[in-house]
C-alpha cells in the first residue's frame, strides 16, 4: 500500500531554543519531494536558515503574521513558485 505525501507540510517550531528549530526544519526538508512545500511557523526571523536554504537549493518566502510569528514557506528551487 502506498501512502500519499501531502504537497505541503507545516511544522511549528515556535518556542523552541536554538538550534532545535534549525534541526527540525532540516529534518523536514530531508523528506520534501519535488513539488512539495514546507511551511514553518517560528517566533523569530530565522536569518541563519536563509543561507543554509540557498546553499542547499531551496527558495523561501517569509512573512510576519499578526500574532507575532513568522511564516516561512520553503520549496525546492526550480519547482514552480508556490505563490
Amino acid at each position: 500500500m502506498s501512502r500519499e505525501i501531502p504537497a505541503e507540510v507545516q511544522i511549528d517550531v515556535s518556542g523552541l531554543e536554538p538550534p532545535e528549530p534549525m534541526v527540525r526544519v532540516l529534518e523536514a526538508l530531508d523528506l520534501l519531494e519535488s513539488g512539495g512545500r514546507l511551511r514553518v511557523l517560528i517566533d523569530r526571523q530565522p536569518v541563519p536558515l536563509y543561507q543554509v536554504l540557498q546553499r542547499n537549493g531551496y527558495s523561501h518566502l517569509t512573512s510576519a503574521r499578526d500574532d507575532g510569528l513568522y511564516e516561512v514557506l520553503i520549496w525546492i528551487t526550480g519547482d514552480a513558485s508556490p505563490v
